[in-house]
Order: C-alpha cells, then structure tokens, then sequence
C-alpha cells in the first residue's frame, strides 16, 4: 500500500483483505498516515482502528504482525505502548524490532526499561534499532 494514505482497512484472519473495507484515498508520500489527524479518522474510527491493529499483533502470521506495529508507531496512541511492549518478544526478530521501532515513534516512557532488557539480547543491527528507539523516546520527552 506505499504511496497511498489508508483512511480503513479491515482484515480478515489470516492475511486474506476484505477488499469491501479497504479505502484507498490520494496518493500520500509517505505511505501509512503518521497520525489519526491526517488518517482523516473520527474518534471511534480511531479506536476501532488500533482495537484492530493491536489484535493483529498476535495474528499467526509474522507479517501481519510486523504491519501492525508498523500502523500503530505511525498512529502513535498511546494506547498501543502496552501491546507493543509484549510484542517485544515475538518469536520473529523483525517483529520484535518493529515494535522497538514503533515505541519509539510513540516516545512513552514506559518502553525504556523494556527496550533495554531487549537490547542485551539482539545482535548489533537490532541493538541499533532499539538505540534509535531509546533516542526517540528521550527526544520526545525533551519537547514536553
């Protein structure tokens, strides 16, 4: 879906696409909406959005899950922190660095003792990621 800002999309179980609710609108530069303002989405969208991405991420396919990380660090609710922390021990290292990298993206607090319980046990390029995810979150909280 790069190149296209998603305002719904649904899943069915597994990675089968319910083509009726996936809408497509304008062409978007940087792929997935980087929040619920610009993913164009009310409130209840919202929340029935990371209801379902957050069930994605124990879907069985490792796919599924690395998108949803991906879709919940670029909506950056907080909400998704919880969810994303226990993600950080998927089986699947490139699920596990994306929600790493999707904590990051949401820049709370609560993912840093985590992020370094995980860094002492990836190899050098996942201990980057979770660096630049550690950064992220005290950059962020900088601002505040």
């Amino acid at each position: 879906m790069t190149g296209y800002r998603v305002s719904s999309l649904t899943l069915a179980t597994k990675s089968v696409i319910d083509v009726q609710r996936v809408v497509l609108v304008e062409e978007h530069e940087g792929g997935y909406p980087d929040s619920v303002q610009e993913s164009g989405g009310s409130e209840t969208g919202q929340e029935e959005r990371l209801a379902h991405f957050i069930g994605m991420l124990s879907d069985d396919d490792e796919g599924n899950r690395w998108k949803a990380a991906e879709i919940l660090g670029r909506l950056r609710d907080p909400i998704a922190v919880d969810p994303l922390i226990e993600t950080l021990w998927d089986d699947d290292s490139r699920v596990r660095l994306k929600a790493a990298w999707a904590l990051g993206r949401i820049g709370d607090r609560r993912a840093i003792a985590p992020l370094h319980r995980l860094y002492r046990m990836e190899n050098e390029w996942g201990q980057e990621i979770i660096s630049e995810a550690l950064e992220a979150i005290n950059l962020l909280e900088g601002q505040e």
